[in-house]
């Protein structure tokens, strides 16, 4: 029995086994393992190694002892229980059947070289071991990896009681890794395919059949994810499964293997690219990679199959990385799959055609190979990714653009770029399209492909690179003047005829055949002198050196004009890629700001307009990272542009270098944009990105007085407004130079230049925090008393005599920083006004408006105004008109009378915050003193004219006498002094110029001066916002004049002091709001604007009622001013977000735009149409749909029954009984029509 042989047929064995190998009979088994086949519990570790020994010892002696029954029986019979042994075991059965295939390989190969001649029993007989041993191998290795894949099911159970261990008998399963087992197994198969196996095999079946026991298992392993993830085992499969192809013929069964293993096995898509190259490249076998990639070119894939796409196009692109030129032979068959419906699939395509078109380009400038139009292979991948830029999926335009983008950062491609300029022209056109696609993801790539093709353009050899439009036209009209110097134009050259255009060409050529005369002969040159021949010589040298001259000029010419035509297409994507500085999408943002700083710096023309709308993106918000990433973005790009210098530079060129980059910055730039520049300036201050140096050059430009050579005026004022907002993060930029800002801003120069002082008056008032910030900056609050310096210049500056128009925005910073930095500032700013009335009523006796108590206070500063004035009467003066003086009078009490009112409600919040202090420090019972130190003519102040007798928030001792006063009686006390006292007081500076403004602004034809008129609705307007009774007063008045006024600027000035009132009194404007919805149709674009910007805030802010007027501003979603219409998308959709807002007003603005004669019907549907997006809720459409099929009986012209239909149309209402009215109701149309 133990001597008995087995008698082997591969055939029958693989048969059964792939029935089940449960099947295969083991007759010769040892009879302890027979008892144990229905019960695998009984298979103890002791029992499988009593029998398991015995074999290992066997085969280790000698590899021929497999073919005894009882031991290939045995192992055998363990496989078939490989769930159930331990997994030692089957390690140690692996390492036997490897180690013996190993040595019966030596053997055979030694053999085989050592002698030609064998017996045809010697050749069965090895043909036989390598089978069993290559069939045993391939069932070991199955159920190895069976093994590891239930290996993370079976480790939770193991734990869960006692018979888990003898059960699975997986001791150690969880420490045992085979992957050093399958490598050496994997080198075994490697070292058995290396024999000369056709010796062996004959036929090409058998010797299939055997390359097949170890192709399976192969693939088997490769299944496995894990083990695909490390790198030997995958080689090593590799290599097993290119001797099988190369040398044993298993081309076809690896096709199918592979293209299974593509469809079904996401994970192998790389490495199957992987395996291709490696056949293809190192065992010179492309054959297989052609083959697989026709077969995939037909395949078809199903719309519900994700899957198999994705698998598919990783193949595809890798494929195409790893072996670019093998792939293009086969890119015709493959681009049928361009008609997939698989986005994913046309994706790997385009990456495919970029990656073919890379390679080609490298190859190309390696071997500097020149193509011609009609050769080269390169263009047409370039075309078809080009086509893509079109594709219907916003993925695959994305993959296009991406891809090409990845081309231009080819320097091959760039080395190449004189023959591919068109393409780039091409390209940019195409990029620049693309910046107005529905995709955000689409614009951003294009923004981004933009910004390479500027980064990489190929005209770097002129202008240093740049690419500035004015120099281009320059060079050009340079190079064509020399051009047309050796070469005359076309018009000029021969003689010209005296017939004129009317002479037949026939005739004209007869006369001159009669006429002409024949040519000499020429000369032989042994005829000629030494002379003539010499002249003959130079004249061709002459000819060929203007002929070269011609021929690089020309090239330069074109150069020039290519680059023209480049810019100017940057040019003009700029222009689309402005709005999008504005997008919703944050990467995008980021992208254009990208493009912006690089255009900038190569000195596009438009660059700049983009610079600066970036700037009210500091402005940004978010409720994540983006927000921040949005400002911290720009504060990066800002810095880049403008405070990074030349590395090469000293520290104080840098310093000069960055001063006067930050003083560009504010020319020409709008009051808006001066804002946002302050934000972001003080910003980058407080994060340290200004330094001391880069301050003392603009300190240093701004104080700069020399008369031989004067600085520009732009310069000067840009320094301080720098500086000023600089001052924000860090106000001790102006405390330090406080006496500069005197001398120049407030000085001689200031009053010379109006602009300066303003901007002077502005930077002087960062000293101390702005209202509203007081208590929340660390910043301490700055008071001076009157008699500073600083005070008496900003109050001597509101007396200079002057006609031109500056003069007020100097005198409102002016005003508005005694209102900052002054302790009394009401006191100061009655002095300024009793100055300025004197001034304008020079003539008039002007009585004392001043308390007894403040005289001695009053003169000192009276005297040193004058002192400041004489300081100035040497500047020449032209005697000044009386209307503008008047306006200058009026507009100083306006502008009093709001800071006022802003200075109490000041001083209400400082009592609050110091009684809530002194609640918390105090108990409950304790009451304050009075101060000792507090006199009676300051506790008196609070009693008498507001001008000169308002608290004083700053005043501590004032605050402690009203300790015992509640906040209700204090706030009480205040409105009491705005109402009342303000404008009605007996010793009140204001209740002077009430009844004067009225008078002025009721009777404008006997004061019909337009500034004066201006100023004095202004100031009424003003005066109307402290007082209800004023305002119920002269509200009639201002409703006349904004209705009645031809000033675009006083109507617009109006329409935000009603705006002011509504929020101030709203049940006065509450019923007049209709005079500033007409404004909406004011035939000004910039009175229009304002109107909607007042109205937008007062009904999101919920300050007026809406009573059907919102039809309207529906208008100005169709308004011909962009940043109107703009401006009305926005408001409607932030009042979609109120309690169904638009719901509830949708039937009343159908009524107000369908009853509108003068609308276009086409911009009536696009109107409702953008409202009925709002209309989210199915209960809300039918509800409108119910009330608008009412309308469409009493219809009374087709144009109503039209906007009716059309309405309904567009509400989901899914109301048959409204379908069928709908239907019957145009055929009323009809007939009646």
């Amino acid at each position: 029995m133990d001597d008995a042989r087995v008698e082997f047929d591969i055939n029958e064995w693989l048969k059964n086994y792939s029935i089940d190998p449960a099947s295969i009979a083991t007759p010769e088994a040892p009879a302890e393992l027979i008892d144990c086949e229905n019960d695998p519990e009984s298979l103890t570790p002791a029992l499988i190694n009593s029998v398991l020994n015995p074999v290992v010892d066997a085969v280790a002696e000698s590899s021929e002892a497999i073919t005894r029954s009882s031991y290939f029986d045995t192992l055998q019979f363990l496989l078939k229980a490989s769930s159930q042994i331990p997994a030692a075991t089957l390690s140690k059965i692996l390492d036997l059947i490897v180690s013996a295939l190993s040595a019966q390989a030596d053997v055979v190969h030694s053999d085989l070289e050592s002698d030609d001649q064998y017996e045809q029993e010697t050749i069965q007989h090895y043909k036989q071991l390598l089978e069993m041993y290559a069939f045993l191998l391939r069932w070991t290795i199955l159920a190895v990896e069976t093994r590891a894949l239930e290996k993370p099911a079976a480790a939770p159970a193991r734990g869960r009681g006692k018979g888990a261990k003898a059960k699975t008998g997986g001791v150690g399963d969880s420490n045992w890794d085979p992957s050093s087992q399958l490598q050496s197994a994997l080198q075994t198969m490697s070292k058995v395919l290396k024999l000369k196996l056709v010796r062996i095999f004959v036929t090409t079946s058998e010797r299939d059949t055997f390359i097949d026991l170890f192709a399976r298992p192969v693939y088997h392993i490769l299944e496995n994810e894990a083990r695909v993830k490390v790198t030997a085992i995958r080689m090593h499969c590799f290599r097993v499964l290119c001797i099988a192809i190369k040398h044993h013929g298993h081309g076809f069964g690896a096709q199918t293997a592979i293209n299974q293993n593509i469809s079904y096995f996401e994970h192998l898509a790389e490495p199957m690219a992987e395996f291709l190259r490696i056949l293809a490249q190192e065992y010179d076998h492309p054959q297989l990679a052609e083959e697989v990639l026709r077969d995939l070119s037909t395949k078809e894939f199903n719309s519900n199959d994700l899957k198999g796409p994705k698998s598919f196009s990783t193949f595809l692109v890798k494929i195409s990385e790893f072996c670019p030129h093998l792939v293009k032979n086969q890119a015709a068959s493959l681009a049928n799959l361009f008609d997939s419906e698989s986005y994913t699939v046309r994706c790997a395509l385009i990456e495919m055609c970029a990656n073919i078109a890379v390679a080609l380009i490298k190859k190309a400038a390696e071997e500097q190979v020149v193509y011609d139009d009609n050769s080269d292979q390169i263009v047409p991948f370039l075309e078809t990714v080009e086509e893509r830029f079109k594709d219907m999926n916003p993925y695959c335009r994305c993959r296009a653009i991406q891809m090409y983008t990845r081309l231009c950062d080819l320097d091959q491609f760039r080395d190449l770029e004189n023959k591919y300029t068109t393409r780039r022209q091409l390209v940019a056109r195409l990029a620049s399209c693309c910046l107005q696609d529905k995709s955000s993801n689409v614009r951003r790539n294009a923004i981004k492909l933009l910004g390479k093709l500027v980064v990489t353009h190929p005209f770097s050899a002129v202008n240093n690179g740049k690419l500035s439009g004015q120099e281009w036209a320059t060079s050009l009209e340079r190079l064509q003047a020399q051009i047309d110097a050796l070469q005359p134009p076309e018009e000029l050259r021969g003689v010209p005829g005296a017939e004129g255009p009317t002479v037949d060409e026939t005739l004209l050529q007869d006369a001159t055949q009669v006429e002409a005369a024949p040519a000499p002969e020429p000369a032989h040159p042994q005829e000629m002198s030494e002379e003539e021949r010499a002249a003959i010589i130079k004249k061709k040298e002459q000819e060929a050196a203007n002929a070269a001259a011609l021929e690089k000029l020309g090239c330069y010419k074109k150069v020039c004009e290519d680059a023209l035509r480049f810019i100017d297409r940057i040019e003009t994507s700029a222009e689309h890629v402005m709005p999008l500085l504005a997008s919703k999408n944050k990467s995008e943002i980021i992208e254009a700001m990208d493009f912006f700083r690089v255009i900038k710096s190569y000195e596009i023309s438009n660059a700049t307009a983009g610079i600066r709308r970036m700037l009210r993106l500091i402005w940004t918000k978010g409720n994540s990272d983006e927000g921040k990433g949005v400002q911290t973005h720009l504060i990066e790009c800002y810095k880049d542009l403008f405070f990074s210098p030349r590395t090469d530079l000293t520290a104080n060129d840098a310093a000069n270098s960055i001063a006067y980059a930050m003083v560009t910055l504010t020319y020409g730039t709008t009051p808006a944009e001066l804002t946002s520049l302050e934000q972001l300036l003080s910003t980058m201050m407080k994060q340290g990105l200004v330094n001391d140096l880069v301050i003392q050059k603009l300190w240093q430009i701004y104080g700069y007085r020399n008369p031989a050579k004067p600085t520009s005026k732009t310069q000067r004022r840009g320094c301080i407004i720098v500086l000023g907002m600089l001052a924000l993060a860090d106000p001790n930029i102006i405390v330090k130079e406080m006496e500069t800002c005197l001398k120049i801003g407030l000085g001689e120069l200031g009053r010379r230049d109006l602009a300066l002082a303003r901007y002077t008056c502005i930077a002087l008032r960062r000293i101390s925090p702005p209202p509203g910030k007081m208590g929340t900056s660390t910043t301490p609050v700055v008071k001076l008393p009157n008699d500073h310096a600083v005070l008496v210049k900003l109050a001597a500056i509101t007396d200079i005599e002057s006609d031109s128009k500056e003069w007020f925005g100097v005198v409102e910073q002016a005003i508005s920083a005694i209102y900052v930095l002054s302790k009394h500032p009401d006191v100061l700013c009655s002095e300024i006004l009793r100055r300025k009335t004197k001034l304008v009523f020079a003539q008039q006796n002007a009585r004392p408006a001043s308390s007894h108590s403040a005289a001695e206070e009053h003169s000192q500063l009276a005297s040193l105004v004058e002192e400041e004035q004489a300081d100035a009467t040497q500047v020449p003066t032209k005697k000044q008109n009386p209307a503008v003086a008047l306006s200058q009078l009026l507009f100083i009490v306006g502008h009093v009378a709001i800071k006022q009112i802003v200075h109490l409600e000041l001083c209400e919040l400082e009592f609050k915050r110091r009684k809530a202090e002194k609640d918390k420090k105090t108990a409950p019972r304790e009451s304050v003193a009075p101060s000792e130190s507090a006199s009676p003519v300051k506790k008196g102040r609070k009693k008498s004219a507001p001008k000169e007798k308002t608290p004083a928030p700053e005043e501590a001792d004032e605050l402690d006498l009203m300790a015992g006063t509640t906040e209700d009686d204090f706030t009480e006390a205040i409105a009491l002094i705005r109402e009342r006292e303000l404008l009605y007081g007996p010793q009140s500076l204001l209740s002077n110029f009430g009844p004067l403004v009225s008078d002025i602004c009721a009777n404008n034809t006997s004061y019909n001066h337009p500034t004066l008129q201006a100023q004095a609705a202004l100031c009424l307007a003003k005066l109307m916002c402290v007082s209800s009774e004023y305002c119920e007063g002269n509200l009639g008045l201002l409703l006349t004049i904004l209705e009645r006024s031809k000033d675009p600027v006083v109507r617009s000035n109006l329409v935000i002091a009603l705006g002011d009132m509504a929020v101030c009194f709203n049940h006065l404007i509450d019923e007049n709001t209709d005079f500033l919805y007409r404004r909406l149709n004011d035939g000004d674009t910039s009175v229009k604007r304002t109107c909607l910007m007042t109205l937008t805030f007062l009904i999101l802010a919920g300050q007026v009622k809406v009573k059907g007027q919102l039809g309207e501003m529906a208008k100005c979603l169709e308004a011909s001013d962009r940043k109107i219409a703009d401006m009305a998308r926005m408001f409607f959709t932030e009042l979609a977000t109120k309690d169904n807002a638009v719901y509830n007003q949708f039937v009343d603005m159908f009524s107000v735009l369908s009853a509108d004669t003068g609308l276009d019907e086409e911009a009536f549907k696009r109107i409702v149409k953008f409202l009925s997006g709002f209309i989210e809720k199915d209960k809300h459409a039918r509800q409108l749909a119910s009330k608008l099929a009412a309308r469409l009986p009493r219809a009374e012209s087709e144009r109503q029954w039209n906007d009716v239909a059309y309405t309904l149309g567009l509400l989901q209402h899914k109301d048959e009984e409204i379908q069928k009215l709908v239907s019957e109701g145009f055929k009323v149309v009809q007939t009646v029509a």
